[in-house]
């Protein structure tokens, strides 16, 4: 039956990839809004762009202008927009200019129209990373939420994993073996500017931002068991977070920093723990399942995603206020996105974009080998 259930997601996301603008939630659900075909001369990419970060958001029914509660137009040239929405009536909700390239512009105005229109965050100027295996190498890449722009960043030519991007998706966070060992790196994507900054014997890897960017929780091996440590943004003053005789893992933060959710087989298969960011003991977190690993914790504190194990793998997020946990889809690498309600996870070829509201899967990364580990901005 739950194979059956996949399948049927499986297919609708196909057709849905195919069919822009088509929201598959209740009308009840979604804010109506027409959007006119923006002008000038960049209007037509545009358009399209808008038109797709609208539909993926899960938040709107594009209708007619007659029955629209809002109209969307615009004029788009030179990588630059001029947006503006009204309501019934015409009367000006937003108007704002848009500067840095036609596609950033626009995801921009997409962004500025979901928090005006709905009060929510939006996800479509957000940045993704991620490992594949496309040079025959594991080496990362960045690429927009929606899988346009791909950038290969690494070119280390021996195994970059477990990429991790800042909140603002300034920086770029990586476990490298080019001494031979795993070290962390950081590179800063603006400038390009890459730094070995924690290299302790032994293993240096899992590296995850705090939300502020100040601090990153990690696992090191350096006094001998793989245990948890928060370092300096520029891997100074490590501290020590657990101490037990299993592994600890995939470090995930809190919203407001004060504390991590990870993955630990201290008690047998891995099961996810939280501890407070200053220390103590980890309290495990009753999911359901034997099997638990790669937690992210949403942007609004209410939910943790992570993949179990149930023959194959799957992606499950537990609700840590109700105690409630849902198994999704087939998939392992979940990382929530700043709205706290799409997922992008992998399914070992593609990255998929799952909306956790209705079940819609869209894939937005493929052609590259094996797909792994994604990374998101907020």
């Amino acid at each position: 039956m739950k194979r059956a259930v996949l399948l049927l997601f499986a297919l609708a996301a196909l057709a849905q990839a195919q069919e822009p603008a088509t929201i598959t939630i209740r009308k009840g659900d979604t804010t109506s809004v027409a959007l006119k075909t923006i002008g000038g001369g960049d209007g037509a990419t545009a358009t399209k762009v808008l038109q797709n970060d609208l539909d993926l958001s899960g938040l709107f029914s594009l209708t007619p202008p007659e029955r629209a509660s809002y109209i969307i137009s615009g004029n788009a040239n030179g990588g630059s927009l001029e947006g503006q929405v009204v309501d019934q009536r015409g009367s000006v909700v937003l108007q704002k200019s848009y500067a840095g390239g036609t596609r950033a512009a626009v995801h921009h105005f997409a962004d500025d129209i979901v928090e005006t229109l709905t009060g929510k965050k939006g996800i479509a100027s957000t940045k993704i990373a991620f490992v594949a295996t496309r040079t025959g190498r594991k080496e990362i890449y960045t690429a927009d939420y929606d899988g346009a722009n791909v950038r290969q960043i690494t070119n280390d030519g021996s195994i970059s994993v477990a990429p991790a991007l800042s909140s603002d998706g300034s920086k770029l966070a990586y476990t490298g073996y080019q001494s031979g060992y795993a070290d962390i790196y950081l590179i800063d994507l603006a400038s390009g500017a890459r730094n070995r900054i924690i290299k302790f014997p032994g293993t240096n890897s899992g590296a995850s931002f705090s939300p502020d960017g100040d601090r990153i929780a990690c696992t090191l091996s350096k006094d001998g068991n793989p245990e948890l440590y928060i370092v300096g943004a520029n891997g100074s003053g490590a501290r020590r977070l657990t101490k037990t005789s299993g592994v600890e893992s995939s470090p995930t933060w809190s919203p407001d920093g004060s504390q991590i959710i990870y993955s630990s087989d201290d008690r047998g298969g891995p099961q996810l723990y939280k501890i407070g960011a200053g220390g103590g003991s980890g309290q495990p977190i009753s999911t359901g399942y034997n099997y638990c690993t790669e937690p992210s914790w949403s942007p609004d504190g209410r939910k943790v995603a992570f993949t179990v194990r149930t023959g194959g793998f799957s992606i499950a997020v537990k609700d840590l206020q109700g105690g409630a946990t849902q198994l999704l889809t087939a998939g392992e690498d979940p990382v929530f996105g700043a709205d706290s309600r799409h997922v992008i996870f992998s399914n070992g070829s593609s990255l998929i974009l799952l909306d956790t509201q209705n079940g819609r899967q869209v894939p937005i990364v493929t052609g590259l080998g094996k797909v792994t580990e994604p990374t998101w901005s907020l």
